[in-house]
């Protein structure tokens, strides 16, 4: 399987809305968790719609209405969402509703609290009527939708498929899930991420949109030649061999790869599994690293695809993200790598 990314939207933490800038300057934090940065959403949707509109689905619809216009596409022949948590604001609002006596409950939340809701609205202001599916497969959500649209494309279902991963935070998500040891127990600041040396991650969200087609174009970024997901490794060694076996498979060894994007995230806990790729396969790879750019959410590889598709169209690696640092005179081949939780892992390929 093989796409050409041509398009891409996306709305982070960071300065990323403007197709044409890559990471002009890093957005400092410390704080519980990493909020993205709303553009002005009246330039994108009626002001009148967005009224009744949560954020996370005026995120959706701006990042694709961007990933769209920066490939000069009016129509895709599909919409295709990854989502693990859908609308968590609505869902929240529908449950206080209840919890107050369920008298006159607004409807509004509760339509748009589904996770399908993102890719429908997007649909109906495009006035879309193609393919259009949503995938909430937790840590696997993206890799899920851009394998769907990946066989779209081979398989000659569709010339091009808009394709996202999207999730937001809320106070009230990060307290629950705060209590399970997800995220870290107090304010961090996001560039000394690595050198907390505590339990639980920094928390984020964002929306990230990509136009994928079957043929290059002038706004082409780079090729997306496969994408596979891992379930609960029993090792590192297991680990390895199913890195090695996929890059086999796409005709590469470890040796040409030019850098490799790890999904650390600052939880002394599961950034162990990074470390040991990082000193074993991956000992002569240029690392790379991008959560404290935009924080740990289901769908964070959508952010990764970016930063590593920005990488390979400007040929330049910001020196905020390297891990380590090696030289290299050409870029061809970018490998991300993410896990959550050494649960769900999953490898997505890019190539020059």
């Amino acid at each position: 399987m093989t796409a050409f990314i041509n398009g891409i939207g996306l709305i982070s933490p960071q300065l990323t809305t403007d197709p044409a800038v890559f990471l002009p300057e890093i957005v400092e934090y410390t704080a519980d968790y990493l909020q993205a940065i709303n553009p002005n959403y009246k330039d994108y949707i009626n002001p009148i719609a967005a009224r009744r509109m949560s954020r996370l689905i005026k995120m959706g619809i701006t990042s694709a209405k961007i990933a769209l216009s920066d490939a000069g596409c009016q129509m895709p022949d599909a919409i295709i969402t990854g989502t693990g948590l859908g609308s968590v604001e609505d869902t929240e609002k529908i449950l206080s509703g209840m919890n107050e006596g369920e008298q006159l409950m607004n409807p509004t939340p509760f339509i748009q609290s589904t996770y399908n809701t993102i890719s429908s609205q997007i649909a109906i202001t495009l006035n879309c009527h193609n393919y259009n599916s949503t995938y909430v497969h937790r840590a696997f959500s993206f890799e899920s939708a851009l394998q769907d649209a990946m066989l779209q494309i081979e398989e000659g279902m569709a010339d091009n498929a808009l394709v996202g991963g999207i999730d937001e935070m809320t106070d009230n998500h990060l307290q629950i899930t705060r209590k399970a040891g997800h995220w870290k127990m107090n304010p961090v600041n996001n560039l000394t991420l690595l050198s907390s040396g505590t339990q639980g991650a920094l928390a984020g969200e964002g929306a990230a949109y990509y136009l994928l087609g079957n043929q290059r174009s002038q706004s082409t970024y780079c090729t997306l030649s496969d994408v596979k997901t891992i379930y609960h490794p029993k090792d590192t060694e297991e680990l390895e061999t199913s890195i090695l076996s996929f890059l086999s498979f796409n005709g590469l060894t470890i040796d040409q790869l030019d850098a490799v994007i790890m999904g650390y995230n600052g939880d002394i806990l599961f950034d162990t599994v990074y470390n040991e790729l990082g000193s074993g396969i991956f000992m002569q790879t240029q690392k790379l690293w991008y959560k404290h750019l935009c924080g740990e959410y289901y769908t964070s590889t959508g952010f990764a695809l970016w930063l590593a598709a920005n990488i390979l169209k400007h040929q330049l690696i910001p020196a905020a993200i390297k891990v380590n640092n090696l030289p290299s005179d050409r870029l061809q081949h970018i490998l991300v790598y993410n896990q959550y939780r050494n649960v769900n892992h999953s490898l997505l390929l890019l190539n020059r």
